[in-house]
């Protein structure tokens, strides 16, 4: 491949005549290159798994956020095409890495798909590429891990190659944000970097912002997920203080939201999931390790929303032996949704699946009913629960059940309908304060 000049690489980017290529076609990566395709770039998505690789060659979405109907357009304007092979990546004049980066069992980062990706990067890196690191991760990933790996290669960072981070905003099932609808933030070690990286993104978002450095960014997206679950955990411990007062915190979370100004509102549930805010603070508390910084603020907030399924079922139980002096252990209990938001079909890191396995632990016989996840896929973290398929929505099979536990509210669900035909509803996400009629069957937890 011949060397391509800095401008020259700049010049692809802006006027759109770039080959992208996007690592990771998952959650992330696959609307990253429906926002890439639909702005005119060529794009190569690359994907260890082979199956995805078959089945988006094939024309088949296998996520909500990339309809089908998108997928195939690129594909017969030949402007995306999916590999596995490794040596593609030469061909890409920037290689966006979208991974996972979970935790490891002892609760901290688990770096080994993004070194692992970095090391399928190295003998096929050229002069002239921009990489860039989207994966949520602690601050110094990028210049302390990514790096390093890709200069084993005999080139430098920042001369021959260039390397930014800019962190995924994705918020699968909300209709009003989309990849190419939300400001990117950029950050980058050297000035080539930085001003590559916001050319490209600049072509496919409305608002660029630019960080001084990758760290500043990787802290960026760390400090938007933390927000969020210091907040959440707060409205979590409200839930059961003022549950022992007898007042309804959705009530006073509406009421409190008139306020406008000084207040937001967060809301409670069963627990956290998806792949960022269970997760991210325990980035940042590991990494603030290395400074002897304690995070005891974080962690608290960790504490709070990892102990929210344990109440959850402790609610479950107490309006079981209540409502009909029966047991858990024994009983019949149904879960509505698997997903870990409404309107996805995601269920990464779900508070279901724990809730499920504790139910399971504890001897009830436990279904589950979610229409965007007709079949729990196998997972070694979740054997319980593999195969499970969700159950027929019918009268009868509803009133087959001791307890309904509303864990996810997806909005097309007929809560009425379940209310109707159902002996116990225990609503963790307040699903059923718009139905009117059978609010006696009806526990908040």
């Amino acid at each position: 491949m011949p060397t391509v000049s800095l401008e020259t690489l700049n010049q692809a980017f802006l006027t759109r005549n770039a080959t992208v290529g996007v690592m990771g076609l998952g959650y992330v990566g696959l609307p990253l290159v429906k926002a890439l395709g639909d702005q005119g770039f060529a794009v190569i998505g690359f994907d260890v798994d082979q199956e995805r690789v078959k089945a988006l060659k094939e024309g088949i979405s296998y996520i909500k956020s990339f309809p089908q109907e998108s997928l195939q357009r690129l594909l017969t304007e030949k402007r995306f095409e999916a590999t596995h092979n490794p040596s593609d990546l030469g061909r890409m004049d920037a290689i966006l890495i979208c991974v996972p980066t979970p935790l490891t069992r002892h609760r901290e980062p688990d770096m080994s798909y993004v070194v692992a990706t970095a090391e399928t990067i190295l003998p096929n890196l050229r002069k002239g590429q921009l990489i860039v690191l989207e994966s949520t991760t602690y601050p110094g990933t990028t210049k302390e891990l990514v790096i390093p790996i890709l200069e084993r290669s005999g080139l430098k960072a920042g001369e021959d190659f260039f390397v930014a981070y800019s962190p995924e905003r994705e918020d699968p099932g909300n209709p009003q944000y989309a990849t190419s609808t939300i400001p990117k933030v950029v950050g980058a070690d050297d000035p080539a970097s930085r001003k590559l990286a916001i050319s490209l993104y600049t072509q496919i978002v409305p608002k660029v912002v630019e960080a001084s450095s990758a760290a500043t960014a990787e802290a960026v997206k760390l400090t938007e997920n933390i927000f969020r679950c210091i907040n959440i955990a707060m409205v979590n411990e409200l839930k059961v203080i003022y549950s022992e007062m007898g007042i309804d915190i959705w009530e006073v979370i509406n009421a409190a939201s008139t306020k406008p100004f000084g207040f937001m509102p967060f809301y409670p549930g069963p627990g956290l999931g998806g792949h960022c805010i269970p997760i991210d603070p325990f980035y940042l508390t590991w990494k603030a390790r290395e400074y002897g910084v304690s995070t005891r603020f974080i962690e608290l907030a960790g504490e709070v929303n990892t102990a929210m399924p344990d109440y959850v079922i402790n609610q479950l139980r107490e309006a079981l032996d209540l409502r009909f002096a029966k047991a858990l252990s024994g009983s019949r209990i149904l879960l509505v949704g698997m997903a870990y938001k409404k309107n996805v079909d995601d269920i990464r890191e779900s508070p279901s699946l724990a809730i499920f396995e504790a139910l399971h632990l504890k001897r009830a016989q436990v279904d589950y009913y979610d229409p965007f996840v007709p079949v729990v896929h196998k997972s070694r973290e979740h054997p319980v629960i593999n195969g499970k398929e969700s159950i027929a929505w019918t009268p009868e099979s509803l009133r087959s059940y001791d307890a309904v536990l509303i864990c996810t509210d997806h909005d097309d669900i007929d809560y009425g309908f379940l209310l109707a035909h159902s002996a116990l509803v225990v609503d963790t996400r307040n699903a059923t304060a718009r139905v009117h009629g059978h609010k006696e069957n009806v526990v908040k937890a």
